[in-house]
């Protein structure tokens, strides 16, 4: 028999086995080395202990709720809802059928009839739980029975983050304090720490299964969803909801009247935000006067087509004082001289420089007021010089050509009493120094939907008079056709400094309404602007707010106004720029004013922004061609 000899391996065959086995092994560890979703989900590591766990380097704590009131009310959770931190919540509702709880309901009522019967036998007091346990459970009983109420276990559970076991600490006391103001009981799920943060995440596993009876109307109370919202379906983008994500989108129409102030420190995003309201307000057919202290809206106006017009004393524009509204209402076309003729009263008094003796702080008078007999020459004086003019309270009568202030100089100049006198304090804006601006005729006829009045190049000294004067130009307009508009003021602390231009200022505010005009106040002087009688009565007379970011040493004086809670007046300073409160009628919300690509090219005074634009090409909406685009878009058919 012979032996079998071994057959040589194939050199070939082994080489293959090798390389397979090599590939294996580098298909594996590659595997090994691909991150997954769920790599970029998950934390770094967890940790669980009794009381809480460790998520990476946050802390964290599930608690459940066991303890509920007699009754609960719409709108419990809303505190913890709207709570400034992190809380991850769960709600499980079981429903349970309705013949199931009538009996045990029936066995319930019978067990607590009994007890109060063997109480009554053996003398004891009365135990008033057991009387209002029996009368809760007959109502619910005639509820389900007739289909009105269906019946439900509720399990109710959160987990909290902290930064440290102080922060998590900190807000688990919050939390609890804040549940138990409503007599809602909540405990860590102490040594079930794991399975409370499985019950929170969302995964439909009820690992803790601690819940309570409640009934469809106790469950309703529960409804999560409560943050403040102000979204209506007409109106304009104010931006993003802080609370939950949603829009502000408002119309300020919609309130007892349009007007709103603007509160801000500088450099926190006040004009960007009132640009940005003014620019989707015009897409929406509304009217925009501006006055500009500060040459921020020029680059605005012109991309839009708007009318931009410059006052100084080097300027050829004109606006008389003296022009009378072309009114259609009867009633306001009978008193259109005697309103306008009070309107001149405090003007004349800004510019004599006796309103001045009434600035904020009451002791910075340069020349006296004007006294009694000088307030009653000067009526005279005015009636006098419409009256050369040929215009009297007759209505048929303002279509003439009205006087000028230098008509009216020429009439103080040759009357008797005071007239000389003032005249003589009238004779720098006739023909002294400040002539011309405001001494001849009207030579504007604005029919714009956008109109900028610009005031930068005027003296300290005229920047009051022409704000007023401008001020009054715009209610004469707005007076002259019902359309809607709104008149933005800018720096208003300027006219809040002197007691004729802030009464009238006010004046317009409340009467604007009736015209369909909503006033828009901005100022950066909240401690001056709101020390002014006239300035608090302007706030509390505009239905919307917005306070972004202020200074320290405004916050207590308008969380005092806008009664903010505590953590509202601790935000109100360390606001990011564009993020503030907005407030409309009785809600308010944290915003976050938000604008597209092209609002901001439009409507920033970044320093920055705007020098890299000036610096760049400027291409699609922004070139010549796009400008014109954009102007048709927002107004079309307009000149």
């Amino acid at each position: 028999m012979a032996l079998g000899r071994k057959q040589p391996l194939d050199p070939v065959a082994i080489a293959q086995a090798q390389r397979a086995r090599e590939d294996q092994e580098v298909q594996a560890a590659f595997q090994k080395g691909i991150t997954a979703l769920r790599d970029f989900i998950a934390p770094s590591s967890i940790e669980f202990s009794s009381t809480h766990f460790q998520l990476g380097t946050r802390f964290a704590r599930t608690y459940y709720v066991y303890g509920y009131p007699r009754q609960l009310y719409t709108g419990w959770l809303s505190g913890m809802v709207n709570l400034d931190e992190v809380i991850d919540m769960s709600m499980y509702i079981y429903p349970v059928e309705s013949q199931v709880v009538l009996e045990n309901l029936r066995k319930k009522v019978t067990q607590l009839e009994a007890g109060i019967q063997i109480d009554g036998e053996k003398g004891r007091v009365r135990d008033p739980g057991k009387q209002a346990a029996i009368l809760d459970a007959e109502e619910m009983r005639d509820k389900l029975q007739v289909g009105e109420e269906r019946f439900f276990r509720f399990g109710l559970y959160f987990t909290i983050y902290g930064g440290s076991m102080d922060e998590l600490e900190y807000i688990s006391h919050k939390v609890e304090s804040m549940l138990g103001q409503q007599l809602v009981y909540s405990k860590p799920a102490t040594s079930q720490q794991e399975q409370g943060l499985m019950s929170t995440v969302p995964q439909l596993m009820d690992k803790l299964q601690i819940r309570r009876n409640m009934s469809t109307g106790a469950l309703s109370t529960s409804f999560p969803f409560t943050s403040a919202d102000l979204t209506q379906e007409n109106g304009i983008l104010y931006g993003i909801n802080m609370h939950n994500s949603g829009l502000v989108i408002f119309d300020r129409f919609s309130l007892e009247n349009g007007n709103s102030v603007v509160f801000a420190k500088s450099g926190a995003g006040k004009s960007f935000t009132v640009k940005l309201e003014a620019l989707r307000s015009m897409m929406f057919g509304t009217e925009i006067f501006i006055i500009d202290p500060e040459n921020e809206y020029q680059r605005m106006c012109e991309a839009v087509g708007g009318a931009y017009v410059r006052l100084s004393l080097n300027s050829t524009t004109r606006i008389n004082p003296f022009d009378l509204p072309q009114v259609v209402d009867n009633d306001e076309a009978d008193n259109a001289l005697r309103s306008n003729l009070i309107t001149l009263h405090g003007l004349l008094r800004l510019m004599m420089g006796g309103a001045q003796a009434q600035m904020l702080g009451g002791n910075s008078a340069i020349m006296p007021a004007l006294a009694p007999s000088e307030e009653a020459d000067l009526d005279a004086a005015l009636i006098e010089t419409y009256a050369k003019a040929g215009i009297t309270n007759d209505p048929l009568t303002h279509t003439a050509i009205p006087p000028t202030i230098a008509d009216l100089y020429d009439t103080l100049l040759h009357m008797g009493g005071n007239g000389p006198q003032l005249a003589q304090r009238l004779r720098k804006y006739t023909t002294g120094t400040f002539a011309g601006i405001f001494s001849q005729p009207s030579n504007i006829n604005i029919n714009n939907p956008l109109v900028v009045f610009n005031i930068r190049d005027l003296e300290d000294e005229l920047r009051p008079v022409a704000m007023y004067i401008v001020l009054n130009y715009i209610w004469n307009k707005t007076k002259s056709d019902m359309k809607k508009r709104i008149l933005i003021v800018d720096e208003a602390w300027q006219l809040m400094k002197y007691e004729d231009s802030a009464n009238f200022l006010f004046s317009l505010a409340k009467r604007a309404r009736k015209y369909n005009l909503g006033i828009t106040t901005i100022t950066q002087d909240v401690e001056d602007f709101m020390g002014s009688r006239m300035g608090r009565a302007i706030v509390a007379n505009a239905s919307m707010q917005i306070l972004l970011k202020q200074s320290t040493s405004a916050v207590d004086v308008l969380a005092d106004t806008f009664k903010l809670t505590s953590e509202e007046r601790k935000r109100l300073s360390q606001f990011p720029v564009g993020q503030g409160l907005f407030f409309a009628g009785q809600n308010h919300v944290h915003i976050q004013v938000t604008a597209s690509p092209t609002e901001t090219s439009l409507i920033t005074t970044n320093p920055e922004q705007v020098q890299a634009m000036a610096d760049a090409p400027q291409q699609g909406d922004f070139d010549t061609q796009g400008t014109i685009d954009l102007s048709n878009r927002l107004f079309p058919g307009s000149v």
